[in-house]
């Protein structure tokens, strides 16, 4: 042994690490893969998203350290094991969040757009201004080894006349894709979460994984519904038909928001149908609408009560809500999703089954026009950076916009029936992830030399 003191080796040994693998060092947290249309832990275990929509602030629920430290113990009491978070500000600092949520084991799922630089359904356009602020979210949420995927965009479909808005979508992925690719970063899945909309259903899950250049497709799909409301069925609520859908898909497909409140009490029967034998093989999960009790009551706690006449200057009371302190359930949705999510603990199919089969996917047909809504040539180029959507038709123009449209705050679901692991590609599941482990045996081997 050499006879540099203990106290100097260990942070040696500890900067090491965290330059060899470029990721915050938290709580271990396994590592997932998406392989075909599934996601899996690094044993081989198939994972299934567990979530729940996290959005206490309108810029960025994940700066308060001690709030989320206080959430994530009860999320993990509750059985979640990943939360969607809209609006995030890369400006600031996320360790604190990010560590309290992977210490309970809860992944995350990030929309890469702001305010500002969201893809518009109205005025489509994909430009260096919006990739820039994408750039800078993926830069950071990137290093969390419990950055589950990222988002390109949001509902950004909302009519059966928005089609002409989905090229966009996918230039986004694309163009995230290749900057990931460029900065060697993990394989962070980018995805996007789509409004449910029955006259693009299956068009517009189907045209986003339909090219034969991979680069070009999302590496999963999700989906906003509210169908299954109060005593329905898995027929009934029309899910019967999504899990059609999605057979034979390529890449991942869960909800990325669901629980319909038209019915109270809520009692998530939904869920067993996503996560039990109907949907299992063919869906990844679910993200239930949302964590915080607001205006629309779709909310599993609460921070206290409502009250119109709070002063809108102190800082964690917005439009009445406390959106601090000790987060109290919303009884009995609470232990409704609780109670449900304890029984539903799919299998799903181990990796080494699982991997041969995935190689033989082949992308689904490009979509052709319908008669009802989708009128978009699946088969033409995607826009180039820069470019934006001529009025008069599908095809794209040189007209690059700078800024995007400042869409109004969230309050809800807003479409449907009421209205972010790290992730490591399937080829640097065995490559790569071998020669990392061989590269910290070796820096483990010279810190105990020292």
């Amino acid at each position: 042994m050499s006879g540099y003191s203990f106290p100097s080796v260990v942070a040696l040994c500890y900067w090491l690490l965290v330059g060899l693998y470029g990721a915050k060092v938290f709580a271990v947290i396994s590592p997932i893969s998406a392989v075909g249309s599934k996601f899996f832990h690094d044993n081989g275990q198939q994972y299934y998203v567990k979530g729940i929509a996290y959005q206490l602030t309108a810029n960025d629920p994940l700066v308060d350290t001690e709030q989320c430290k206080l959430d994530a113990a009860l999320m993990e009491e509750l059985g979640a094991n990943a939360i969607r978070v809209y609006h995030v500000d890369p400006n600031s600092d996320h360790d604190g969040c990010m560590e309290a949520f992977a210490d309970a084991g809860v992944y995350v799922f990030v929309d890469l757009d702001t305010f500002t630089t969201e893809i518009s359904e109205d005025n489509p356009h994909w430009n260096v201004t919006q990739f820039n602020g994408y750039k800078k979210v993926l830069d950071v949420f990137q290093g969390y080894e419990n950055t589950a995927g990222v988002f390109v965009g949001n509902e950004v479909l909302t009519t059966s006349k928005g089609f002409g808005a989905a090229p966009y979508i996918k230039a986004a992925a694309r163009d995230i894709k290749a900057y990931r690719e460029s900065k060697g970063y993990r394989k962070i899945p980018v995805g996007y979460s789509a409004a449910d909309i029955a006259s693009l259903r299956p068009m517009l899950q189907n045209y986003m994984a339909c090219s034969k250049n991979s680069s070009e497709n999302l590496d999963f799909f999700s989906l906003n519904a509210y169908e299954w409301c109060g005593r329905s069925s898995f027929t009934l609520s029309g899910y019967s038909m999504l899990a059609v859908n999605a057979t034979g898909y390529t890449i991942p497909i869960f909800f990325s928001e669901t629980g319909c409140n038209t019915n109270p009490p809520r009692d998530f029967m939904d869920q067993t149908a996503i996560l039990g034998p109907s949907m299992e093989d063919t869906w990844s999960g679910a993200v239930i609408y949302e964590w915080i009790q607001e205006t629309n009551d779709y909310g599993l706690v609460s921070y206290g009560p409502y009250d119109p006449e709070a002063s809108p200057t102190i800082a964690f009371v917005e439009d009445g809500y406390t959106r601090r302190g000790t987060p109290t359930p919303v009884y009995p949705d609470f232990d409704n999703l609780k109670s449900r999510w304890a029984t539903l603990k799919p299998s799903g199919v181990a990796l080494a089954d699982y991997s041969a089969f995935a190689t033989e996917l082949t992308p689904p047909p490009c979509p052709a026009p319908t008669s009802d809504g989708w009128d978009l040539d699946a088969e033409s180029p995607l826009p180039s950076l820069g470019q934006s959507l001529t009025m008069e038709s599908t095809t794209t123009a040189s007209s690059a916009t700078e800024t995007g449209t400042e869409p109004t705050e969230r309050a809800g679901p807003v479409t449907g029936g009421a209205s972010r692991i790290s992730i490591m590609g399937p080829a640097n599941v065995d490559g790569v992830s071998t020669l990392m482990m061989l590269l910290a045996g070796t820096v483990g081997v010279l810190c105990w030399w020292l």
